[in-house]
């Protein structure tokens, strides 16, 4: 297939770019396209939207100090996107949406697939609304789903526990917490296994949850304790049951397998440096 991928060079969609050339496709990046202006759609067989304008480093506040600007790219420029590739001849799109949709119910709450967004911040409301404008544009010629991911972590400049690692390992006080957490190359994959289903009547529409595992802090930084040779002290566990953990029913359906803690361990050693 030909795919074009907005948001290839961030943090996210860097992951779905590799893969998505590793499984023989042809990845058009895209690249100086923003959010609300035309893509150059033609000839693609499909999207996958993986970008968001956002304050750096934040995804829920990252409206900043301008949240009609933030709406207006991130919610009016996708759906324009969304119009744009339908009217282009486009026949699958993956938007990968969040699990902050969910933000606003009570902490601990299961999460199967089919839960119905109910979201706090304005980052968890523009991907809702952004995931109920491209499923009403879906037709039979028009195969659309939305992914909802949690955390995505993996090596590379700038992960998302850069300066977590670098914290601890400087000897500085870690706050307990515990989340859900995701590779970027299992949601990779299942960006695929959805765009294929797609090529189905009726298969890979709607929304499908993405995580893989509950991660506290303290057992995270205990493997950086142990791969460093550091002996600062770890921070607390967190209340594991205030998690509110997603079923992936419908990805495993589709032959799913995330690389859970194994697949954790082994990336970890390329995700920090030991002090010299």
């Amino acid at each position: 297939m030909r795919v074009a991928l907005t948001g290839a060079s961030g943090l996210v969609g860097r992951f779905i770019a590799r893969a998505a050339t590793a499984a023989g496709h042809e990845v058009d990046p895209l690249p100086g396209w923003r959010l609300g202006r035309p893509a150059p759609l033609e000839g693609c067989d499909a999207l996958v939207h993986a970008a968001f304008a956002h304050v750096p480093g934040r995804y829920r506040g990252g409206e900043g100090d301008d949240p009609a600007a933030f709406v207006a790219a991130n919610l009016d420029g996708s759906v324009a996107l969304f119009e744009q590739a339908r009217r282009a001849g486009v026949r699958r799109v993956v938007f990968l949406s969040s699990r902050a949709v969910f933000d606003r119910l009570p902490p601990g709450t299961p999460l199967p697939d089919g839960t119905a967004p109910d979201p706090a911040s304005l980052y968890g409301q523009v991907k809702a609304q952004a995931e109920a404008a491209l499923a009403g544009l879906r037709t039979p010629d028009f195969a659309t789903a939305s992914l909802r991911p949690t955390g995505i972590y993996g090596p590379g400049p700038g992960h998302k526990w850069t300066g977590l690692f670098a914290d601890y390992l400087a000897g500085r006080k870690i706050a307990p917490r515990v989340a859900t957490e995701l590779h970027g190359d299992d949601l990779a994959q299942a960006v695929l296994l959805i765009l294929a289903a797609q090529g189905a009547p009726g298969q890979g529409r709607g929304a499908f949850n993405a995580s893989d595992i509950v991660l506290d802090r303290h057992d995270l930084l205990a493997e950086v304790a142990r791969l460093a040779g550091a002996r600062h002290p770890l921070p607390p566990r967190a209340d594991a049951s205030a998690v509110s953990v997603m079923c992936c029913a419908r990805l495993a359906a589709l032959g799913w397998r995330p690389g859970g803690l194994p697949l954790l361990r082994r990336e970890l050693p390329t995700m920090f440096r030991v002090p010299v």
